[in-house]
């Protein structure tokens, strides 16, 4: 997040600003560090050849007004340090957990409960205040919904600070009273994939439209009704499936990182939200539909009026869309997806598989999940000079590592490229599926744990 006074200060700051913020939300931008030094060295060099006196003059003065213009450059940059550094001392000393959820055997629920779930999370106290988030540094809570296939076993995970542990439990208990919660250990910490003899392919995740358009969720497939299971169509289905038919020695990690929206991606003004997107989408829409018509009035002028048809049912049924997804809470998501094994059990179309594996909940009307262009390992793989050695992806595999065990998104030391998405897009793709998914891998426990009857004879 950034703090106002934008473009304050020196000529042309206020656009340098601007440049860094936007690279900030995009999660970074890739500018090769020799060229820009080659680049300043040469054209420094270039100006004392052509006029010596005048680049010692140039120097001299720079140093000799550095009190007067270092404050000026400097301010910014330290007070976004400063609240960066009050932020990281904030979560450091917040405790974390990693829970897994045990599916139970036989749950007819819908997509529509683990919405509810959603819905009920959607917290975001802790930084109401500007003394909360730059004094003490406060951040709103984030949570990391997870799925893991670890040799082909199927497991639910859920990280979250410890003190969110029993509003949590509490609410997927009375969605899913068959579940069970129990505390794990971080599965991503017992394997380091960056390093031989692993190989390790990484993406995060995008959407390719802009984020009011839907994706395609569960009411897209009937699943907001009850129905019997062999007559349910669970997208969800294919991809527990695809991780289940993992070998013993492969893992393959999703990871979904959450937290409440409240504007940040689209720049320091917070004021503005994915509704107030939603409405330039949908003029943009209208826009399409256009109508210019000439004609010649009583005096002989030419004349030139815009009219809007009544839109198509195609048109309307995407303007409802956007509407109706926008008309939910939503969340900031960020999606990272992580496939390692063995370099002599690493299946080669792994990889191109992960690219696809959300392919299930993508519409070509609305909206869909794609590898996001530049990050991890759809970085350096265009062209095999780019990385002829193989240390930009060596280095490029540890870090998002890292990330994806501090499941680091939106704050340092990570900003990634999120989305913003409905609780009903979420549930979509991250819900307890029923007993009409039969994945074998997928481990349901055999039965439920209750207290006694009160009224056992003693």
């Amino acid at each position: 997040m950034s703090s106002g006074g934008h473009g304050g200060g020196l000529p042309g700051l206020g656009a340098i600003q601007h440049w860094m913020h936007g690279a900030h939300n995009e999660g970074g931008t890739a500018v090769p560090f020799k060229p820009l030094i080659i680049a300043f060295i040469a054209e420094i060099v270039m100006f004392f050849v052509v006029a010596p006196a005048q680049s010692v003059t140039n120097f001299q003065f720079l140093l000799f007004a550095a009190p007067l213009w270092m404050p000026v450059v400097l301010f910014h940059f330290t007070i976004m340090r400063y609240i960066d550094a009050n932020r990281v001392a904030f979560i450091k000393r917040q405790d974390t957990i990693l829970l897994e959820i045990k599916l139970p055997r036989d749950t007819r629920r819908t997509p529509l409960a683990m919405e509810t779930v959603f819905s009920s999370m959607h917290i975001g106290g802790g930084e109401t205040t500007w003394y909360k988030r730059i004094i003490e540094g406060r951040s709103r809570p984030w949570y990391s919904y997870e799925i893991a296939s670890i040799g082909g076993q199927v497991h639910y995970f859920v990280w979250m600070r410890e003190g969110w542990r029993r509003p949590f439990e509490s609410y997927i208990y009375a969605q899913y009273p068959g579940v069970e919660v129990i505390e794990a250990m971080d599965y991503s910490r017992l394997i380091d994939p960056s390093h031989a003899p692993y190989t390790m392919t990484a993406f995060e995740f995008t959407k390719t439209k802009p984020d009011p358009y839907p994706l395609k969720t569960y009411v897209d497939y009937g699943l907001d009704k009850v129905a019997k299971p062999e007559e349910q169509v669970d997208p969800l289905a294919q991809l527990l499936e695809v991780l289940g038919s993992l070998g013993p020695k492969e893992q393959l990690w999703l990871q979904f990182v959450v937290r409440i929206h409240k504007g940040e991606k689209y720049g320091s003004d917070q004021k503005r939200n994915w509704k107030d997107e939603a409405k330039e989408v949908i003029a943009a829409l209208r826009e399409e539909d256009k109508v210019e018509n000439e004609y010649v009035d009583a005096s002989g002028v030419k004349r030139v009026t815009t009219s809007y048809p009544n839109p198509t049912r195609a048109m309307t049924n995407r303007i409802e869309a956007i509407e109706k997804n926008t008309g939910k809470q939503a969340y900031d998501v960020g999606i990272r997806g992580i496939y390692c094994a063995p370099k002599d059990s690493a299946y080669g179309t792994m990889g191109g598989v992960l690219v696809n594996i959300f392919k299930p909940f993508n519409s070509e009307n609305a909206n869909s999940l794609m590898p996001a262009d530049g990050r991890w390992s759809n970085h350096f793989n265009d062209y095999p000079w780019e990385d002829k050695h193989g240390h930009h992806s060596a280095h490029a595999n540890h870090s998002v590592l890292e990330f994806y065990r501090r499941r680091a998104f939106f704050h340092a030391p990570y900003v990634g490229v999120h989305n913003v998405m409905s609780i009903e897009e979420l549930a979509t793709i991250y819900h307890i599926p029923s007993s009409s998914v039969t994945t074998p891998s997928l481990p349901r426990i055999q039965s439920t744990t209750s207290e006694a009857p009160s009224n056992l004879p003693t």
